[in-house]
């Protein structure tokens, strides 16, 4: 598996155990798409209407198998070029983050991208799969620019992005919450007046915190886990973000606490995909209709969010009948 690094986020185990020096990380700038990163399957499709966010292209059939991809379709390409290229989170705990013992990207959405990867080429050999460090602000534009193949970074999906990019089925139903150090006087949503809350640029959790909590001092980071950093060291009083993520702050620092106020929004999670390649995103909620029947996404969520987050809800039904215009 090649690991390439857009952005250079703090490492969770950094903060885990106290030992990050500043807050502010500054990403680098991206490259220009290679010819061996370009996928183009064809112009793209006009912005359409978007009554229901969570609306996806429904799977062609049964997920063909890799030795019978359709001949020039965005899948064949990609095996054609050897390897699968994603956008991922490196700093998100439990989702997608460095283990600091071996290196590795691990969590619950790099399954997801494994579990495509192994679709396409039939195998499980870590050669097939590139994986890209991305900060949230990067999610579009890498798409947009045909930099990666997809984008699993805890994305919720919003008729606002289907105007830039498509989604897949959703993968996870998420919802925002708030993080505060033990004993602050923070009680929920309606506490927050003239606090300094923290969560990551152009991100859903910022443009949430804004319009919910309008008397609030929004505090922007490049990641939640500098939003970590900052409030440890006492330069903002809360976080908020996907309960999801905070969970994974939460499990890094003994002295944060996720509130038990009901999460105020939903977040639903899917996977991105280039605006001119809905092929791919057929492709992809096969492999979650496949993930479905066999238990996968269940193994994966039991292993990385249930014992924080519980027995949850199960993997989300999907919705279709998106159509192109």
């Amino acid at each position: 598996m090649r690991l390439t690094r857009f952005a250079a986020p703090v490492a969770a185990a950094a903060v885990a155990l106290g030992a990050a020096a500043c807050s502010s990380v500054s990403p680098t700038p991206l490259p220009e798409p290679s010819p061996s990163a370009v996928v183009t399957a064809g112009a793209a499709p006009t912005a359409q209407s978007c009554t229901n966010a969570v609306q996806s292209y429904a799977p062609d059939g049964a997920l063909p198998a890799p030795t019978a991809l359709p001949a020039g379709s965005t899948m064949a390409t990609i095996k054609a070029r050897g390897r699968l290229i994603a956008g991922v989170s490196a700093d998100t705990w439990l989702l997608g983050s460095r283990n600091p013992l071996n290196g590795k990207i691990e969590g619950f959405d790099i399954d997801l991208v494994q579990r495509i990867a192994d679709a396409i080429f039939g195998d499980h050999d870590a050669k097939h799969l590139e994986l890209r460090v991305i900060t949230a602000a990067d999610r579009l534009p890498v798409l947009q620019k045909h930099q990666v193949d997809i984008v699993v970074r805890n994305m919720t999906i919003t008729c606002d992005r289907w105007k830039s990019i498509a989604f897949s089925a959703v993968y996870y139903q998420a919802g925002q919450k708030i993080l505060i150090r033990k004993g602050s006087s923070i009680q929920g949503l309606a506490t927050l007046a003239g606090k300094k809350v923290c969560a990551p640029f152009k991100t859903t959790s910022m443009d949430n915190l804004v319009r919910r909590a309008p008397t609030a001092i929004p505090v922007p980071a490049q990641t939640h886990t500098e939003c970590l950093v900052d409030l440890q060291q006492g330069k903002v009083e809360a976080i908020t973000g996907d309960d999801t993520v905070l969970a994974g702050l939460a499990a890094q620092d003994p002295y944060a606490v996720v509130l038990s106020e009901k999460a105020f929004t939903q977040e639903p999670y899917g996977v991105g995909v280039a605006a001119d390649q809905p092929d791919l995103v057929k492709f992809v909620n096969g492999v979650l209709e496949q993930e479905r029947a066999s238990g996968a996404w269940t193994t994966s969520y039991n292993s990385w969010l249930a014992p924080t987050l519980g027995k949850g809800t199960g993997q989300p039904t999907p919705v279709y009948g998106r159509t192109l215009p």
